[in-house]
């Protein structure tokens, strides 16, 4: 192989007037690493080719994906592929591991981005924010008594999911004098005390909670992680709020949660379908808040999640094991092993 070793970043990193929505700040990174060139993708790109695996030693992708296709030719060399995310339910990360091709993602930047958003969320469907606008748009002042919101001191707030970005909601909502409740298998019950969260099963936590957030992993054991018999044991009281991925949820369940006012309202980022379709009841109801999957986009943490990416490839281009790497078991890999020095 003679020549830079090359970087592809998808286009859906770009916003509508064809500049990089994390400002170029990031991009210093590749401009200034030695024997390294760079482009964007072309446009309309929502799957990764055997072609492209072969013309790029790197590629940095938003949503598009990474299916075990990509990497099955004799002629790739492809090494790391970067998600501008902490999620990679997008990337086939065990045939990337089989390949030989380094996953990393960028859970540093996220947590406190996320964490405000489900907090953003909480405290707008608690105040009846967006009811209460619309009150004040269609000259319904009078009608104010008739939507009370909720307090929060005293009241319990349940984190589904808490690694970093759960950890961090629960910093941030001891602020508001809430309980805190945790489900999550995997994080040891002392660690969660020490941010005044009790660790409890999933079924508690929709029983006790009067606000139910969601930030875990889409893997096959979180798919429709939550749904009927969840909705069925929540307070009709109670808020739903998902800031993870759309399958966790059973969807159709969550709309005839809210159909039947079985709870009393939900803040939604993301939904099983993306776009989602126009037609989705969701949309149509006024106890309903939603945002398109960007709630936490801001320029801060846009630029972090960049740095933090791009960085990563730069890294391992130079033979330097990434912070972040998604699929650790590929470090030991022959063809990685060929490359990574240090």
């Amino acid at each position: 192989m003679t020549g830079p070793l090359r970087v592809g970043i998808s286009r859906d990193v770009l916003d509508s007037r064809g500049e990089p929505s994390f400002g170029h700040a990031a991009l210093k990174l590749l401009d200034d690493a030695p024997g390294l060139a760079w482009e964007y993708l072309p446009a309309g790109v929502r799957e990764v080719t055997p072609d492209h695996a072969a013309r790029y030693d790197a590629l940095y992708v938003n949503m598009v994906r990474t299916p075990a296709t990509a990497v099955a030719r004799e002629d790739c060399r492809l090494r790391v592929v970067a998600r501008h995310g902490v999620g990679y339910d997008s990337v086939d990360v065990p045939a990337m591991t089989r390949a030989g091709v380094i996953v990393t993602n960028t859970p540093s930047a996220m947590p406190r981005p996320v964490a405000t958003t489900a907090l953003t969320f909480v405290l707008a469907l608690a105040g009846k924010l967006l009811v209460k606008d619309r009150l004040t748009r269609t000259g319904r002042w009078d009608e104010r008594l008739d939507h009370m919101g909720t307090g929060l001191t005293a009241r319990t707030l349940g984190v589904v999911g808490a690694g970093g970005i759960g950890k961090e909601i629960l910093r941030m909502a001891r602020t508001f004098d809430l309980k805190l409740l945790a489900a999550d298998p995997y994080v040891n019950a002392l660690e969660l005390a020490y941010l005044g969260a009790r660790k409890v099963d999933l079924d508690t936590l929709c029983a006790e909670s009067d606000f139910v957030v969601v930030i875990t992993l889409l893997n096959a054991s979180t798919r429709h992680l939550v749904g009927a018999p969840q909705f069925a044991r929540m307070k009709r009281s109670a808020y739903f709020i998902n800031v993870s991925r759309g399958p966790v949820v059973d969807e159709a369940a969550l709309i005839d949660a809210l159909r039947t006012k079985r709870i009393a309202g939900a803040g939604l980022d993301v939904f099983e379908q993306e776009p989602v379709d126009p037609a989705n009841p969701l949309l149509a109801m006024d106890n309903v808040i939603v945002t398109p999957h960007a709630l936490c986009w801001t320029d801060e943490c846009f630029h972090n999640m960049a740095s933090t990416g791009l960085a990563s490839i730069v890294d391992a281009l130079a033979g330097r094991t990434p912070e972040f790497v998604v699929n650790r078991d590929v470090l030991a890999h022959p063809r990685v092993a060929a490359w990574m020095t240090k």
